[in-house]
């Protein structure tokens, strides 16, 4: 698994359960956590030779949505502060600081509604070439959390086209730029039937201008001509097993 999926695994784990009963219309760690992402995406900051992304970022929420967080609002800026810094790793980010995460409470905000600022703030010694600090006030970005059954839908209608695609058991599917996971667990993003298919079996993961999959130590591995492989750099036309399900890989020219 790979580290930016688990702790999303964790943010997911944080809303469900009791709190994910009650708190159904109300604002979710994982969405949290997204947003967050995208603004770290959206405020990036190109130097000579790095790209610099703010290492500060102040979540508003309504009251309501505040006190939801009350028993554990700082494991939650924890973990959305790891996930930040996973991205950043994976993306060649370079961050001044480790990421801080801050909540704060907006009386103006509706139930379900939250509010991001970002600011880059310098190290005691930043590195030559680092962008100045940007200001938060009046950047403020504004989300609606969606219903719990949209988020995966609206995120995937967002992701470009790589060309890149996966045949498992006669159905496409498209790569995208970031790690996914396949297995016979319902969370997988492909998920396979195959009983000789561990739950969460292998992950195909961004490597430079291609893919490469990898074993999440699983009971069958991944097989390749016969012999068993930890990981395999996904060329077109690759063919390869899962349990005893057959994949390829294909590209096309975007």
């Amino acid at each position: 698994m790979s580290v930016l999926r688990s702790i999303e695994s964790k943010l997911e784990s944080l809303f469900e359960g009791v709190f994910g009963r009650a708190f159904r219309s109300n604002v979710q760690p994982v969405e949290l956590a997204r947003k967050l992402v995208k603004e770290m995406d959206d405020h990036r900051s190109v130097s000579v030779s790095r790209v610099y992304v703010p290492n500060e970022y102040t979540v508003y929420l309504s009251p309501a949505d505040r006190d939801q967080f009350a028993d554990y609002e700082d494991a939650l800026r924890d973990e959305l502060a790891d996930y930040l810094t996973e991205h950043a790793r994976r993306e060649r980010y370079v961050l001044l600081t480790t990421p801080v995460v801050k909540l704060e409470t907006d009386d103006d905000l509706d139930v379900g509604e939250f509010g991001i600022a970002t600011r880059l703030v310098r190290g005691p010694k930043p590195p030559p070439g680092a962008p100045p600090t940007a200001a938060a006030a009046g950047a403020t970005m504004v989300y609606k959390a969606p219903p719990v059954e949209e988020v995966e839908e609206d995120e995937l209608a967002e992701e470009p086209d790589t060309g890149a695609i996966l045949t498992v058991e006669g159905e496409d599917h498209a790569v995208p730029h970031h790690p996914i996971v396949l297995g016979r667990s319902k969370d997988c993003d492909i998920r396979l039937s195959d009983p000789n298919v561990s739950r969460r079996h292998a992950e195909v993961r961004p490597d430079g201008a291609g893919w490469t999959i990898v074993d999440l130590d699983s009971t069958n591995g991944i097989e390749v001509d016969g012999k068993r492989v930890k990981e395999l750099a996904l060329s077109d036309g690759a063919h390869f097993k899962i349990g005893t399900t057959e994949v390829s890989f294909s590209q096309r020219n975007t």
